[in-house]
């Protein structure tokens, strides 16, 4: 994916304009098909989805964690999930894992999820709303541990 676009009318000549953080939010979710709260809770129950949580910590303290989900700082999270890395999780068992990313509102974890996917990890998505989302439809939340 480049990160600019050609001017309409340039045939091809060096004038590109920026891709802007919104239209690059859009191309990279026209890739994938983006799960709702409840989807991705009844995925994780029935062990078909492993959770993951990229909120940085100041806000998996102030908010709490969702049970059973894997926190993974953003900066790491390809490190982690990589089944083929030296430093991956226990839980990265193949490239066919459906993974559900999870972040504060649901913006980070789309970017985060496209980066997956150029991983080969194709099942990656990434929750609409995020962690608020989850929290808003009353999914369990346990406080963070000190």
């Amino acid at each position: 994916m480049s990160g600019t676009i050609e001017q309409p009318g340039t045939k091809g000549a060096t004038a590109a304009r920026p891709l802007g953080i919104d239209e690059l939010l859009e191309r990279v979710r026209a890739g994938y098909r983006r799960v709702e709260a409840q989807e991705a809770h009844e995925a994780a129950q029935s062990g078909d989805a492993l959770l993951v949580d990229i909120r940085y910590a100041a806000l998996r303290d102030r908010d709490g964690l969702i049970p059973g989900a894997v926190v993974v700082e953003r900066n790491e999270l390809e490190w982690r999930l990589d089944p083929q890395g030296s430093h991956h999780l226990p839980e990265a068992t193949g490239h066919d894992l459906r993974i559900v990313v999870i972040c504060n509102e649901g913006y980070a974890s789309s970017l985060a999820a496209a980066s997956l996917h150029q991983l080969g990890l194709h099942r990656a998505t990434d929750l609409v709303g995020g962690f608020q989302a989850w929290r808003a439809e009353g999914l369990p939340v346990s406080p963070a541990t000190p």
